[in-house]
Formats: structure tokens, C-alpha cells, sequence
């Protein structure tokens, strides 16, 4: 048995995969907030860039926090965990150099679009600092364009925009408040 997740509510959804093949696609329905919404059968080609069941729970050494990209017209709710050092955001297409690939059909969203650095303060608490990429069409931190060059200390829930995308962060020590 395999499970699907609701883009809209996150309700699991459980069907036989063995009945179906690889590249079939398939349609369901939530049961619990009605969205319809349609998946193809076979192997991801990306990484594994969302988490399973609950990504606060998941929170390890390993891990610097999550970030939440949220559903638009463009692409279904995504969680993209972060590393140490530079963590590269952009569209995903075979073969960049993106980190943290969105899966999106956005076309303001350059494939290389902005980056999250993740390093240890002074005090040895986690800093998230992002610049842009270039990107053409600018990352946005509360409504302001990022200037050239110019880098902004993130906190947690800080939502930040690339193209008509917008994400939350969701830091590591998110889940200890």
C-alpha cells in the first residue's frame, strides 16, 4: 500500500500501487476537504526534498530547519530541508546546481534564484542570512527588494518571495518554543 498526501489539507490518502504501472496517471479526491488532485506513478527523479509525517518532529543534529514553500497556481505545498553553508534556491530543471530544487512550473522562479546561508553565531545559536541570486526577477524580504549584494538576517517565520512563490522559514529551534 502506498499514501499520498493532500496538497491542500495533508490528510493521508492510502491506495494499491501494484494495480497501477509506472507512468500512469492517477486522480483522487480528498475525503476530508474535497481537492482534487493528480499524481503520475514511478520514481522521483529529484532527491527526497520533502520530509515524511511532520517535519518539526523530525528535527535533528543533522538538520538547520526546514523551509516551507507555500501552494500557489504554480506548485503544491513543499517542505525543503536546510544544511550548514550555503543552501542554493531555485526552480528545478535536470541538471542545475540548485540545493534546495522547487518543483514548479513558475517561470519568475530562476533556476538559480537566491541563497540561504546557515552558519553558527556567536553565541552558537543557527543564522540564517539570505542574499539574492541574481536573480532577474529579485527576492523580496517583507515586501522590500534585496539591493545588489545586500544580505538580510532571517528569524524564524520570516516569509520571503522569488517570482510569485513565497516561503517561510522555519528554523531548527522553531520546534523547542
Amino acid at each position: 500500500m502506498k499514501r499520498v498526501r493532500c496538497p491542500k489539507c495533508d490528510q493521508f490518502i492510502t491506495f494499491d500501487e501494484t494495480r497501477y504501472e509506472a507512468g500512469q496517471s492517477l486522480v483522487f479526491e480528498c475525503p476530508n476537504c474535497g481537492k482534487q488532485f493528480g499524481i503520475r506513478m514511478g520514481v522521483s527523479h529529484l532527491r527526497n526534498t520533502q520530509k515524511e509525517e511532520n517535519p518539526e518532529e523530525e528535527m535533528t543534529e543533522a538538520n538547520c530547519g526546514s523551509l516551507l514553500v507555500i501552494e500557489n497556481v504554480f506548485h503544491y505545498k513543499q517542505v525543503l530541508p536546510l544544511r550548514m553553508g550555503d543552501n542554493t534556491i531555485g526552480r528545478y530543471m535536470k541538471g542545475s546546481k540548485t540545493t534546495l530544487p522547487i518543483e514548479t512550473n513558475d517561470p519568475s522562479v530562476d533556476m538559480l534564484h537566491c541563497v540561504i546561508n546557515v552558519s553558527r553565531g556567536k553565541n552558537g545559536k543557527l543564522k540564517y542570512v539570505l542574499r539574492d541570486g541574481p536573480s532577474n526577477t529579485g527576492t523580496f524580504v517583507d515586501n522590500e527588494i534585496l539591493g545588489d549584494r545586500e544580505r538580510r538576517v532571517l528569524e524564524d517565520g520570516s516569509l520571503f518571495t522569488i517570482g510569485a512563490t513565497s516561503i517561510i522559514l522555519r528554523t531548527a529551534d522553531s520546534s523547542e518554543d
